[in-house]
Parts: structure tokens; sequence; C-alpha cells
């Protein structure tokens, strides 16, 4: 395997630029970049052709996989002949995309949706909090509500469906009366 210098310029610029974006999304740079790598990657990786293409610590690589092995966007994978674990990405964007958002709603969104139900009723019973403090909470959780309600009907969706309403964009807007400003 090759080393990240190795690498053709796009698969270099790919792994990096997703390594930095793993770092705006709250994701940790090498984490990000081990996935990316994955994810080009032809054919599954053992961790020491992992740190070997990252030029990173051994410990970093192992840390990246069990956190990736728990979003459930990568698999271990055995090949014959090797004992060693081997590692390999989803391929498939679309289900990448189901599960990575499968995961944020857990970690953010149900617990937010959780501390906004507790707030409100706080709030209730707390006539030191105002009412438009209340209202304030009361349409933040009717929005996540909503935004929960339409996330579970677009999770059902087929691929197929989903790239089609995806790429309908202006067609969309007209079928919903709306005009381009």
């Amino acid at each position: 395997m090759r080393s990240l210098s190795q690498l053709s310029n796009a698969e270099r610029r790919f792994i990096l630029h997703w390594g930095e974006m793993g770092t705006k999304w709250g994701i940790n740079r090498t984490v990000a970049q081990v996935h990316a790598l994955l994810y080009l990657s032809p054919e599954p990786l053992n961790a020491e052709q992992i740190q070997a293409v990252l030029e990173v610590a051994r410990s970093n690589v192992s840390t990246s996989l069990k956190e990736l092995l728990g979003w459930g966007i990568v698999r271990l994978v055995h090949l014959p002949g090797d004992r060693r674990d081997h590692f390999e990405s989803l391929k498939d964007v679309w289900e990448m995309f189901r599960i990575v958002l499968d995961e944020r709603k857990r970690r953010e969104f149900d617990p937010t949706m959780a501390v906004l139900r507790e707030c409100i009723a706080e709030a209730e019973k707390d006539a030191a909090t105002g009412g438009y403090s209340e209202d304030r909470l009361r349409e933040m959780h009717n929005f996540l509500a909503t935004t929960a309600g339409w996330y579970a009907t677009f999770r059902g969706w087929p691929t197929s469906v989903l790239k089609r309403f995806f790429g309908m964009g202006d067609k969309a807007r007209k079928l919903l009366g709306l005009t381009s400003e």
C-alpha cells in the first residue's frame, strides 16, 4: 500500500479535505481520514496499511476504526489466509447518509428533544419562567417534532425514491407553487 504522499493528487486531496470537514462536523480528523481512505480503497485494508498510508500513530488508527465500526459505516472483514483484521467502508453513499443521520439523531437530536420536554414541563410549573420563554421552548419543540416526523418518513424511502426526490430541484418548487425570485 502506498503512503499518503504516493497517492494521486485527487486521492490525497479528498482524504485531507474529508479530515478537515470531519473537524467541522465534530468528528476527529483522523477518524474522517481513515473513513475517506477506506471509502476510496477498492479492497479492505488492515490497520498497519492504514497507518502507513496516513502516516499516523497506530493508536489513532485503532481508536478511529473503533469509532467508525460503532457508527456502522465501516465493517470488519476477514480475508482467507490472513489472520489480521481488515476493514472496508460502505460504498453506497445513500446508505452511509442514512446511517450517519440515524446516529446523529440518536446522539444529538433525541437528547435535545428530551431536554425540551423537561424544560417545558418545568416552565409550566414555575411562574418564574416567563410566558415568552415557554413559548420559545414550545416552538422549538414543535419544530423539532415536525422535523423528526419528516425524517421518519424520509428514512423509510428506498434509495431510488430518494435519488428522484433530491434530483427534482426546481421541479419540486414548481410543484409546490413556488416561483423563483
